[in-house]
């Protein structure tokens, strides 16, 4: 069974107990930009002070695609802007308004406006990472290893921009949705049967076997681990639960450290860094690296 203060944290991290939201919330410096045409399209810039570009990491709030707003963990927005990290929170299309993979392209979207914005906003384009609970830790994995979206012959500038990110630091995250993975990760469980997934992807999980083909291509295409390549960027991957912790409920499967493990067997035959904490401790034991270390170290920050 979760302690409290683990279900707390899962709570501050979805945004459902956030200090973010009260009196004391640290007003962004830019609120509810626009950075695409649908009304879900905006997001909020807290600038770090600094007389040089300041990196950024862009916060993806959780929901299972179906609920959420913008927000940030306040002691992750503390941390970041005492080190000269500035950070963004970012709203993306819920699956009712689109199915996947909209969320995930608005994700890529969200970047490549904050690049366009970064002589004006006094951010280095080539430093940012991506974080975000659940449905926004997927987001920020894809983005993470997918293959940069850049369109260097569009005609809207934004879509000219990079989408690559330097790293990503992720909470509770999926490292795949395809429903077949899920269920050969969990078998005999119906872990893959969550609602997010179904409304995610538009498909009925007790027909999971016998969909068209191009619902198969639409889950390995939005599925982070599938797009992992040598040169992809480090990642940190935090799960409130112990990596033996049973899977009692579907919402225990969908957020099990298991998933980050397969993450990590991938990315270490790949020799590509990922470090998952399970419970408080690294997969080996060993005390984790704390989210604000580990951005400034993949910054550039640590002096």
């Amino acid at each position: 069974m979760r302690t409290l203060s683990a279900i707390l944290l899962v709570w501050l991290l979805c945004g459902v107990f956030n200090p973010l939201n009260g009196d004391d919330a640290v007003p962004p410096t830019f609120e509810n930009v626009k950075y695409g045409p649908h009304e879900r399209h905006m997001l909020d810039l807290w600038q770090a002070k600094s007389d040089r570009p300041t990196p950024l990491l862009v916060s993806i709030h959780g929901g299972g695609f179906m609920v959420g707003n913008k927000t940030v963990p306040p002691q992750l927005l503390k941390d970041c802007l005492e080190a000269g990290i500035s950070v963004a929170a970012i709203n993306y299309r819920f699956s009712s308004h689109a199915i996947a993979p909209a969320a995930f392209h608005d994700g890529a979207r969200a970047v490549q406006f904050l690049r366009s914005q970064a002589n004006e906003w006094n951010l280095d384009p080539r430093r940012f990472a991506a974080s975000g609970e659940s449905a926004g830790a997927g987001i920020s994995l894809w983005l993470a290893f997918h293959k940069d979206l850049a369109d260097p012959k569009s005609e809207d500038p934004v879509l000219r921009q990079s989408t690559r990110l330097t790293c990503a630091v992720v909470f509770e995250g999926q490292s795949s949705y395809d429903p077949r993975f899920v269920r050969n990760l969990f078998p005999d469980k119906d872990v893959h049967k969550v609602i997010p997934l179904q409304r995610l992807f538009d498909v009925d999980m007790e027909k999971l076997d016998q969909l068209p083909p191009e619902k198969y291509q639409l889950f390995e295409e939005v599925s982070p681990i599938n797009h992992v390549t040598s040169d992809a960027p480090p990642v940190l991957l935090w799960y409130s639960s112990s990596i033996d912790t049973p899977v009692t409920t579907q919402r225990i499967g969908i957020h099990h450290p298991l998933l980050g493990k397969k993450l990590k067997e991938k990315m270490d035959a790949l020799n590509v860094p990922c470090e998952v904490v399970a419970g408080g401790k690294k997969l080996d034991g060993s005390p984790p690296t704390p989210t604000i270390e580990f951005l400034k170290d993949q910054f550039g920050l640590k002096k």
